[in-house]
């Protein structure tokens, strides 16, 4: 399975609902930056991404997005080739 990488901060339940729909999808370590207690991480988040807001999610080399384009890849059926699971 490719490794999962996600930018987060303590509090946002769009980050809760991003770990679940990978746990759901057999993810079992994800690792996670959180730029709340290391504000220089947020700046390397917005170089890599272009975007402010958390999460921002790497699987692999692939930068997927945020929740909703996480929930929205896992609807149009990419999300399991993408992790590499044999379901």
């Amino acid at each position: 399975m490719n490794p999962v990488r996600m930018y987060t901060t303590q509090v946002c339940p769009f980050c809760v609902r991003a770990k679940a729909l990978l746990k759901q999808r057999g993810v079992a370590q994800i690792e996670e930056i959180r730029v709340d207690l290391h504000p220089a991480e947020r700046d390397k988040m917005v170089s890599e991404t272009g975007r402010r807001t958390v999460p921002q999610i790497f699987i692999g080399d692939t930068h997927v997005g945020g929740c909703d384009d996480l929930v929205a890849l896992d609807q149009r059926g990419g999300l399991l080739p993408l992790l590499g699971a044999t379901a």
